[in-house]
């Protein structure tokens, strides 16, 4: 350990320390310079299932085009929402 860092304390829950950190320096209690980038290759990110409604004609044409690029349609499906969405997000510029 880095001379004059503190201690870490000993947490009784997450909870606990998600307090603790948020009224704390982590630069404190970690030697920072020390620190290794570190990979999680299988990390997945959360899902949740939803139910949706589609037009028969909408998820033919979705599975017309799946089929063509060789992947399944859920998965291109998301692909399209995911393109969307990062499109709608991004700013706008306003020329007149």
């Amino acid at each position: 350990m880095k001379k004059g860092l503190k201690a870490l304390p000993q947490f009784k829950s997450e909870d606990a320390e998600r307090a603790f950190w948020a009224t704390h320096d982590s630069t404190d209690y970690i030697d920072w310079k020390q620190a290794r980038q570190v990979l999680f290759p299988r990390l997945r990110p959360s899902v949740k299932s939803i139910s949706l409604r589609l037009p028969e004609s909408t998820l033919d044409k979705l599975r017309l085009l799946a089929n063509q690029r060789d992947v399944p349609y859920q998965s291109l499906l998301k692909i399209f929402l995911a393109e969307r969405i990062e499109q709608e997000m991004r700013p706008r510029s306003h020329t007149s």
